[in-house]
């Protein structure tokens, strides 16, 4: 079993940052890819960034030099800086996790938000 609990949104003006947290709780459970989502109202779901079973980082394209997504295992925590936020921004952030079977060992950024577990999500609203 895994626990996800996303920290960290808030409201921000454009230009701003903002830094997700992400507390992974685990139960006979080993995750093997961890990432985040985004959903915007009336919108669909967006992949943002995989981290893979060796820590290693992949943002999606659009968001790379503004988003950093990283992980402290010792902290069990996943961590997501945004910088020079823009309005298109706005919406639930939700940090992911899926086990190595349910990725098939490899993690791909398609996978975000199709498959595996996730928590409830933080708010992010940036204006203008």
């Amino acid at each position: 079993q895994v626990q996800l609990e996303e920290s960290g949104g808030g409201s921000v003006q454009a230009g701003g940052s903002l830094k997700l947290s992400c507390a992974v709780s685990t139960k006979f459970y080993t995750p093997w890819c961890l990432g985040w989502f985004r959903q915007a109202p009336g919108k669909e779901r967006e992949g943002v960034a995989i981290i893979d079973e060796n820590g290693r980082p992949a943002l999606v394209d659009s968001m790379k030099g503004r988003f950093t997504a990283s992980v402290d295992s010792a902290k069990k925590t996943l961590y997501l800086q945004m910088n020079n936020l823009k309005p298109e921004d706005s919406a639930t952030y939700y940090c992911t996790s899926m086990t190595q079977g349910e990725s098939g060992g490899i993690c791909y950024r398609d996978l975000l938000g199709v498959i595996g577990s996730w928590g409830q999500g933080t708010q992010v609203t940036v204006s203008t």
